[in-house]
């Protein structure tokens, strides 16, 4: 029961970033998304530790220290900025955030907000990424160009609504990025 729960929850959320994408015209990175989570390695550990309202990652953290599941798709999905931490060229940081491109922080947004419109279901506003998002700033590696484009994107959605930032980000963001 909780594989066909996690299979569900899974497809959504893949639905709703899909819709996100398509809706900014990133059409392959809509298809594309999160395909590893239907891998063995992350399925598994999905379906074990499924709970519904977060991801199942966290509780496999909890009980192993350690989310498998997670170095597995944070390793193949560039739309996650751990993917993009490396050994830093600056003597003050061994590791640290390396710029995203463009499309990938755009996706990256795409996720935030379908993770909050999965687990959040009818609680979720549209300033629900960005406030998810404020709760954790103080502890992401993110490359500050990356993190200010997250930010820009998520604050023009609390305070302009889905179509509007949809739009902002084809017209200003995406315009010339591709």
């Amino acid at each position: 029961m909780k594989a066909w729960e996690h299979f569900k929850t899974i497809t959504h959320h893949r639905r709703l970033v899909r819709k996100g994408c398509f809706a900014v015209g990133l059409y392959m990175q809509g298809l594309l998304h999160d395909l590893s989570k239907y891998s063995w390695v992350e399925f598994r550990v999905g379906a074990k530790y499924y709970q519904g309202t977060q991801s199942p990652n966290n509780a496999e953290r909890l009980e192993t220290g350690v989310s498998m599941a997670w170095l597995h798709h944070k390793g193949r999905n560039k739309h996650h900025f751990e993917y993009w931490i490396d050994y830093s060229l600056d003597e003050h940081h061994h590791m640290t955030g390396m710029e995203m491109p463009v499309k990938y922080v755009v996706e990256m947004y795409c996720d935030r907000v379908a993770a909050c419109k999965t687990y959040q279901k009818e609680k979720y506003n549209d300033a629900s990424a960005l406030e998810y998002y404020n709760r954790g700033k103080g502890r992401y590696m993110m490359h500050p160009k990356t993190a200010a484009l997250l930010e820009d994107m998520l604050t023009y959605l609390a305070e302009h609504g889905e179509s509007a930032t949809n739009e902002y980000i084809r017209k200003n963001i995406l315009k010339n990025k591709k």
